[in-house]
């Protein structure tokens, strides 16, 4: 009994979810099984159990050369998972050499891909010349195309993990990342300054167009209002002409008299009608203004004018009343 329950406990075995299982006989496969479960096999056969799900593996620090003979350091991570068990079996004894060997081969691809692009494709402050993602992508594909056929395994993915500079490299690049950004400051300032140029002009043309309406609607504004002044004043003056001239007359006096001003006219000037004196005629004599009769002596008075005479009259009749 004890040799029936030995061979079938030998003869049975189980497989997780997350790996595979592969009989061997004589060092040979004999059987792949994929699904989880119990499974039987033969006493004298051996099952070795591999890794189904996705694995990592990060090669060593290593310094490549690129075509414009710059050294970069860099470290990579890359993922993958056993796509074939038999043939990683029959390549490698165990997991920890699929590493090594897989690393290997990764630090190949990269420095045959950074063989052929300058520095500046992976260090560069400009978008424009980086090609970071093209580069990366021809370093997984060459990758993915030697380790499927080679190891049975399938590269999911291969990315930079840190990148880096030799200490004699450093101080040129970095010089060189400071000039590049300086370049690209100045033609930022540069297209700013334009766009300020161009804001400063369009608002000096739209203020130059707003100051000609408003001085347009201004004109237009102050000359209805002297046109409806004239209308005015001609109304005013249509109903009484007199009252009116005799207005304008003494609006005329507050503009030029003061007490600084000295003005000589003749004394028949029209704006001098409403401040002359005109003393009562004697007995026998015209008016002031009256026509003279025919035949009189003497020059008649000028119209409204004040002779000598009575000017001194009203002086000393003036002084005489100051004294009183």
């Amino acid at each position: 009994m004890a040799g029936v329950a030995w061979v079938v406990a030998s003869s049975l075995f189980t497989v997780d979810a997350t790996e595979y299982g592969l009989v061997t006989r004589f060092g040979r496969v004999v059987r792949v099984v994929t699904e989880p479960g119990l499974h039987v096999t033969a006493p004298f056969d051996r099952v070795v159990r591999l890794d189904k799900r996705v694995l990592f593996s990060r090669p060593p620090r290593s310094e490549y050369l690129t075509v414009d003979k710059k050294n970069i350091v860099i470290e990579s991570l890359a993922t993958w998972r056993i796509a074939d068990p038999e043939r990683f079996v029959g390549a490698f004894k165990t997991e920890a050499g699929a590493e090594q060997l897989l690393g290997d081969a990764i630090s190949a691809a990269i420095g045959s891909v950074l063989g052929q692009f300058p520095a500046s494709a992976l260090i560069s402050a400009d978008p424009a010349e980086s090609r970071y993602r093209p580069i990366m992508s021809a370093i997984a594909h060459q990758v993915a195309a030697f380790a499927r056929p080679a190891y049975g395994i399938d590269v999911i993915s291969l990315d930079i993990r840190g990148l880096s500079l030799p200490e004699s490299n450093r101080a040129h690049v970095f010089d060189r990342m400071t000039a590049e950004r300086a370049k690209i400051a100045k033609e930022n300032r540069s297209a700013g300054e334009l766009q300020a140029r161009k804001i400063t002009a369009e608002a000096e043309h739209e203020r130059v167009r707003i100051e000609a309406e408003a001085a347009g609607a201004a004109a237009r504004i102050k000359a209805e209002g002297d046109a409806e002044a004239s209308r005015t004043y001609a109304a005013a003056f249509g109903q009484d002409a007199k009252f009116y001239q005799f207005l304008r007359t003494l609006q005329a006096y507050d503009k030029i008299l003061d007490d600084k001003t000295m003005l000589f006219l003749p004394a028949d000037a029209e704006v001098l009608r409403a401040l002359r004196f005109e003393a009562p005629p004697p007995a026998g004599e015209p008016a002031p203004g009256a026509p003279a009769p025919i035949g009189a002596a003497g020059p008649p008075h000028e119209r409204g004018a004040l002779s000598a005479a009575d000017a001194d009259r009203l002086l000393k009749k003036k002084y005489e009343e100051e004294l009183k």
